[in-house]
């Protein structure tokens, strides 16, 4: 894998460059890593981070979708830090590898609702 970091003073990064950080809970304990982003391409809000973790060889990996709110990054992991614990994250909302979920309001309001963020859209 290339690495698409790059070093500059700034809080701004690109797309591109999140995909493959990993996640951490507040343990410092490895949860998974960023596969995608969800952006409302109206107001241009990053919405959530799509989260790989589990599986075997890409086989039964989940992907729950985290609300971006919810990730703090610390510079320290070079990763983003999440308050969960793995039976949280084993029982939240997700689907697997190549599907998509219907991507509503109310699946939006129900992810939120998950993960005790408030839904602002």
């Amino acid at each position: 894998m290339v690495d698409k970091r790059i070093d500059t003073p700034s809080s701004v990064i690109r797309a591109e460059q999140v995909e493959g950080t990993p996640v951490y809970n507040t343990k410092a304990e490895k949860l998974g890593t960023i596969d995608d982003l969800v952006i409302d391409k109206v107001s241009g809000k990053t919405l959530y981070a799509i989260m790989s973790f589990g599986g075997f060889l890409g086989m039964g990996e989940k992907q729950p979708p985290l609300p971006w709110g919810a990730l703090d990054y610390h510079t320290e992991l070079e990763g983003y830090v999440v308050d969960l614990d793995k039976d949280r994250l084993e029982k939240a909302p997700s689907y697997q590898r190549g599907t998509q979920p219907n991507w509503t309001p109310d699946y939006g309001r129900s992810i939120n609702q998950y993960w005790n963020v408030p839904y602002d859209m």
